[in-house]
């Protein structure tokens, strides 16, 4: 066991030091920190172009030591780190594999400081969360319908491709110039329909828009499952606010329909598409994007 004050200061490697080299990028500066990587802004050194590099360090289960390697926390957690890392390159693999222009784009992977690190294209923007949160009064119809658009073009190509993405939210959303949606995070990524499920440690669920079948397995995965991310990540939109989380909602649902609340503010098959999307059963909610794309009509609301 380490004395407190050494465990500290270890605590506090949490960082690559910027000019790190690794690979073939330097690092300029982290650029978002979850509880399962950390994300830099990097450089490739021969083209000079600007990339967004994620790093696999789970803080519960591990921590970077004075050489700069990331290393378990314990014999325990050394089976669940390496687990998880195992995963992340299956991320990676999934993505590298996913060309399209609303999903987030990886160039490349590769293992150092005994953990791995995944190479994304850096675009500019904004996350949905950001609008939702600095934007005065609530976002315009058109808008909400052209970043819908995006993100249901996404869905259906990871979907064709037989994965869940299972996190989305307005956080994990980036608003492009133009407000050009692109999907981000695919750390809870699934695939569906092909025999045994892999999982990452833990379950990654965020109350309010994960759907009632990532807390209660008697319920199956599946599209429907991001398209109840989906509307709820619309709905907070609306409301400026998360929805009620699913848990709350099985218990007693005090959640209103937002035909009720908005008529006559949105297009109607948008607030009728977010309504069907958030119901609590999967098998009365949209079954594939299509079926959702279908409702919203967008065509005649642009």
């Amino acid at each position: 066991m380490k004395p407190p004050e050494e465990e500290s200061l270890i605590d506090r490697l949490i960082y690559l030091p910027l000019g790190t080299v690794i690979d073939r990028y330097v690092i300029e500066r982290p650029l978002a920190d979850g509880g399962f990587s950390i994300v830099y802004l990097a450089r490739e050194l021969r083209e000079q172009t600007q990339v967004a590099i994620k790093e696999y360090l789970p803080r519960r289960l591990a921590y970077r030591n004075w050489e700069g390697e990331v290393v378990a926390r314990s014999a325990k957690a050394e089976k669940l780190f390496l687990r998880g890392r195992r995963l992340f390159v299956e991320e990676a693999r999934m993505l590298a594999g996913l060309k399209h222009h609303h999903i987030v784009e990886v160039i490349n992977f590769f293992h150092a400081n005994a953990t791995v690190y995944m190479v994304m294209t850096y675009d500019y923007g904004k996350d949905l969360g950001w609008y939702i949160a600095h934007q005065p009064g609530r976002l315009k119809a058109r808008f909400l319908l052209q970043v819908t658009l995006g993100l249901l073009q996404g869905l259906a190509v990871l979907h064709e491709h037989g994965f869940l993405h299972l996190d989305i939210k307005p956080e994990n959303i980036l608003i492009r110039p133009g407000i050009d949606p692109l999907l981000l995070d695919f750390g809870a990524a699934q695939p569906y329909g092909k025999g045994e499920l892999w999982r990452r440690p833990g379950k990654i669920r965020t109350p309010g828009f994960s759907p009632p079948e990532q807390y209660h397995h008697v319920f199956p995965l599946g599209p429907w499952s991001d398209l109840y991310a989906l509307g709820a990540t619309l709905r907070a939109c609306l409301d400026l606010r998360p929805p009620p989380s699913a848990r709350d909602r099985l218990e007693r649902d005090t959640l209103k329909p937002a035909v009720r609340q908005y008529r006559g503010s949105y297009p109607l098959g948008l607030l009728e598409a977010i309504d069907w999307a958030l119901c609590l059963d999967p098998g009365e909610r949209p079954q594939s994007v299509a079926e959702f794309q279908n409702l919203l009509a967008v065509e005649t609301c642009l």
